[in-house]
This record gives structure tokens, sequence and C-alpha cells, in this order.
């Protein structure tokens, strides 16, 4: 009996242990698992995740190497653009030059007056001056022309030292009398022998012409000195040749530039008065104002601006008023207009009109 209570107790604990030990193997087979599923997760990502990590990567190089492409097209078209508008400018500047040296070449080959008298080998190596100031002069001027010299034109020795070392250049205009070789054109020939400083126009004097003399005067001018300013004035002007050179050097780095004391007066259709315009229904209605123009009296433009009057002399238009007609010559064109007014007439310090 004993021995049989002994063997149910054996077997009830052999029961119990294997239950134990049954109960411990899953519970460790249940941590080993969330064991690997928490490894697994760590050191593995599903196939699709790579991928997708992948694909927004390359995309994203992409896009990288797409802007870097596209700044460096923009880049490579900036580039080429300036590069474009600095050839049209250079085959602009060459055709004026060679336009410019054709007519000089045409006015050697006519025997103008203004190259007979010239070195021509000089003229293939002329230098580069600041600005060339043409004075506008009549046959009967000749105190004012003495009036100037006695002021602020050096005479002589003073004339060349200031165009070899300043590089401004100054002369006297003045074309012929209708009457060549009369006693008008030889008066200023006896003149010129005294002091040297008239540029002789081939052009035929006259209040009416004066148009004409000014592109006349451009294009002689632009022919034989290389200057970056053209400037005229009157002969009734006086000039600090210090205070003027200053201000066309402030516009020097301007190649299309146009200054002086800009006005727009009215345009006068009533015949008999004092710069009356006979074509002035060109202007619109009796009433209307001329477009923005530089005073007569004094004004400078650009070599590029000499250059263009010179090459189009024959077919610009000339209107009753000279300075009118110089303004009209620009519209259409790039041209910025520099209103000084320091160059009016009767403002100080540089110009004032002689008594």
């Amino acid at each position: 009996m004993k021995s049989t209570m002994n063997w149910k107790n054996k077997r009830a604990e052999s029961a119990l242990k294997g239950v134990a030990s049954r109960n411990l193997t899953i519970f460790l087979c249940i941590g080993c698992f969330f064991a690997g599923m928490l490894f697994t997760h760590r050191m593995w990502t599903p196939p699709e995740a790579k991928r997708i990590s992948r694909t927004t990567q390359v995309d994203d190089q992409k896009r990288k190497d797409v802007k870097s492409e596209s700044k460096d097209i923009l880049g490579e078209v900036s580039r080429t653009d300036h590069a474009i508008q600095t050839l049209d400018k250079t085959i602009s500047n060459l055709e004026m030059e060679l336009a410019a040296a054709r007519a000089l070449q045409d006015s050697i080959m006519s025997g103008s007056p203004i190259t007979q008298d010239l070195n021509i080998p000089e003229l293939t190596k002329k230098r580069k001056y600041l600005m060339v100031i043409g004075i506008n002069t009549a046959f009967s001027s000749r105190k004012r022309r003495d009036s100037v010299r006695a002021t602020w034109m050096p005479q002589g020795d003073k004339l060349k030292k200031l165009e070899e070392e300043k590089g401004i250049v100054i002369r006297f205009v003045i074309g012929h009398s209708a009457t060549s070789g009369g006693i008008l054109d030889r008066a200023i020939e006896a003149e010129e022998k005294m002091h040297g400083d008239f540029l002789r126009l081939e052009h035929v004097e006259g209040y009416l012409e004066l148009s004409a003399k000014t592109k006349s005067y451009f294009t002689t001018a632009i022919s034989l000195w290389d200057a970056d300013f053209y400037v005229k004035v009157d002969d009734d002007v006086h000039v600090n040749l210090g205070t003027l050179a200053a201000t066309l050097a402030r516009n020097r780095s301007k190649p299309m530039v146009y200054i002086g004391c800009m006005k727009s007066g009215p345009v006068l259709a009533q015949k008999g008065v004092r710069y009356h315009e006979p074509e002035h229904w060109k202007f619109g209605e009796d009433g209307n104002r001329y477009f923005r123009h530089a005073t007569g009296q004094l004004y400078a433009i650009s070599k590029d601006l000499a250059t263009y009057i010179s090459i189009n002399r024959h077919i610009l238009h000339k209107y009753a008023n000279e300075d009118v007609t110089l303004g009209s010559w620009f519209i259409g064109l790039d041209v910025e207009h520099v209103d000084d007014r320091k160059l009016c007439c009767g403002t100080p310090p540089v110009v004032f009109a002689s008594l």
C-alpha cells in the first residue's frame, strides 16, 4: 500500500515537471521569436523599402544634376549673349570707321580744300584726343574771334601744347563765300596765316545754311581728329576749358551721348518771324513744341554720333533751325540725352556770353 502511494506521488511529480518543462519551452520559443523579430526589424530592411530609398536618392541626385546643368546652360547663354553683343558693337564700330575712311578717301580724290594741305601719312596714325571744339564763325565776325583769342583760346605754341598735353583741339569753323576766292575768302586766308586756328569747310556760308554747316563740320572733324567728343560752340560764347573737359570726361564711357542745355521751344508757323519753321506741319497742330534738343550755342556729341552723321550725311534731313536739325538726327537712335544746366549760356563757370 505504501509502495503504491509512493509510485503515485512520483508519477504526479513527473507529470508536474513535464508540464513545467513544456511551458518553459513554449515561453522560450515565444521569447526567441520576439527577439528574432526585433533583431530582423533593426538589421534588415525589406527589399521594397530599399528600392524606394534607392529611387529617392537617385531622383534627388538627378534633380541636383538638372539644377546644376540648368545653371551651366544659363551661364553659357549669358556668356554667349555678351559675346554676341560685343561682336555686334565691334562690327558696328568697324563699319563706321570704314565708312569714315571712305568718306575721307572720296574727299581726297575729289581734291577737297580740307585735305589739300594735309600730310596724308599722318592721318593713318592719328592720336587720340579728348575733344575737338569747333567755334562756329562768319566772315563778319573778326571782332568776336579776336575776343575769343584774347580770353579762352590759346595761341601759337600754347595751342599746340593744349592739343599734345590735354588732347583738346580748338578751331574756328568757316566755309567759303558764294564767290570762291573773293575778298572775303582772302581775308580769312590772311587771318589763318597769322593765327593758324581755322578749319575750312567745303561749304558755302549763309545764315540759312547753318544746318548744312553743322553736318559738314562733324564730317570734316571726325576725318581729321580721332576724339571722344566733338563740340560745337558759337563765337559769342566764352568757355571754361577745364570745367568743360571735366564735364565731358564724366561721360566718356557712354558711346552714344548728346550733351548740352536741353530745351523744347514752340514750333513757329508764322512766316516772317525769327526761327520760323517752314515744315511746321510735320510737328503736329499749331501750338506744338519741338522735341527735346540742346541749344545751339554749345553742345557736345560722342564719337559714335559724329560718325553716324558722317556716314549718313547725304540722307539726313535739314530743318530751318540748326539745333532742331541736330536733335532730329538722333530721334530713333539709342542716344542718351544729358541735360547739363552748366552748359546753358549765362551760367557760370562753364560758359558766359561775350559782351
